[in-house]
């Protein structure tokens, strides 16, 4: 009897099912609440100029409104997609991201100088956002397909250049989304690199690629822009302006700001409602207001965290490392170029900021995020 008590008590208590349904509701209605925001502060930012550009107060509003509706749908169907399902995909989405690139300067829609969107009949994306998750699928893909090659200068290296094919491609045209994804990618690799070594001369090796990117006449104006960072008031009607006038916003928000739609810089800050629309906020919510903003993304790279450590496979987890490494190197660009931390740089903040394919991207990442979340590792434990 007290054999059979003994053994009673020292019975480990079996833990609990977690159930494969169980998404992280915490993060969907965060991202939910940071799209529903950027909405307002886009027609609070835009209203004035698009009533004499326009003829329509609500232009923007109303576009915005329709990507956040799509970006929504989006965002639930590929929540309901098993996450294993784009690791099939994963090559296929790589190769066709590559190809719009290489035929973005031959095809693609000149605006302001830059070729950076491709127009179908009234449509038209940027195949930069497409391929930052594409690039996230594949290469989690392969470096999980190829770890012992990893192990080695010749596989590590095979690796680094699948991610530098389209930083290349899209450094060409845009060379703050090149960035971006250079970022995303070493994020990745550094995890699965099992010798650091390597990992760091690689990223010595995009140094002299990095100067020759500024140095060449025609990428000269990078590097007015790092001076122009260095001292904006130099040059305060040219390349000085708008860094200024973003920082007078910040300013004069105060503590709590001038009021929702009582900002005076938007009428000086050009397209105030797209990359610098947190300088808005600071100047109509002020400090309260930019610092509950910037909780959210913290939040949301927390959860995104999480979703990480705690994913069912190595697949899942460097995926979710990737999507959230794309919400915390964007917010932490867009947010240090308005108050003047790095160089500017267009960087449009997230879920925020003006711009379809942006949205619908950013919220498709999130639906594959909270996919992952739907299976973590303990999820086979039984009662």
């Amino acid at each position: 009897m007290e054999q059979t008590r003994q053994g009673k008590a020292g019975r480990k208590p079996r833990r609990k099912r977690i159930k494969a349904d169980t998404y992280d509701f915490g993060l969907f209605f965060v991202v939910l609440t940071l799209v529903l925001f950027g909405v307002v502060m886009i027609f609070s930012a835009s209203y004035y100029d698009t009533m004499s550009s326009q003829g329509d107060m609500f232009y923007y509003l109303k576009r915005q409104g329709v990507w956040a509706i799509l970006g929504t749908i989006g965002m639930v169907v590929a929540m309901n997609v098993p996450y294993q399902l784009w690791k099939k995909l994963s090559f296929p989405l790589y190769m066709i991201s590559n190809f719009l690139l290489m035929i973005l300067p031959v095809i693609g829609k000149n605006a302001k100088g830059q070729v950076r969107w491709i127009q179908l009949g009234p449509l038209q994306f940027q195949p930069s956002e497409f391929t930052k998750i594409a690039v996230i699928l594949y290469l989690s893909c392969y470096v999980l397909n190829h770890r012992k090659e990893l192990g080695n200068l010749k596989g590590f290296a095979k690796a680094a250049g699948i991610l530098a094919i389209p930083v290349v491609l899209i450094a060409m045209s845009n060379f703050s989304s090149a960035l971006l994804l250079l970022l995303v990618g070493t994020t990745i690799l550094f995890i699965a690199s099992p010798k650091i070594w390597y990992f760091v001369a690689g990223i010595g090796a995009l140094i002299p690629f990095a100067a020759i990117m500024v140095i060449l006449p025609q990428f000269r104006y990078r590097l007015t822009r790092i001076t122009t960072w260095l001292d904006p008031w130099s040059d305060l009607q040219g390349s000085g302006y708008q860094t200024v006038q973003s920082l007078y916003a910040v300013a004069s928000g105060g503590l709590f700001g001038l009021g929702l739609g009582q900002s005076r810089q938007k009428t000086f800050i050009p397209e105030a409602h797209n990359d610098i629309i947190f300088a808005i906020i600071c100047e109509e919510l002020g400090l309260v207001g930019a610092a509950l903003v910037i909780i959210l993304f913290a939040v949301v790279v927390w959860r995104g965290i999480r979703i990480a450590m705690n994913a069912r496979d190595n697949y899942g987890m460097l995926v979710a490392t990737g999507i959230t490494s794309v919400i915390a190197f964007q917010s932490l660009i867009n947010i240090g170029v308005v108050t003047n931390t790095i160089p500017n740089t267009g960087q449009p903040l997230p879920f925020i900021s003006y711009g379809g394919t942006a949205l619908l991207v950013a919220m498709g990442m999130m639906g594959i995020l909270l996919n992952i979340s739907k299976y973590p590792k303990d999820m086979k434990n039984t009662e």
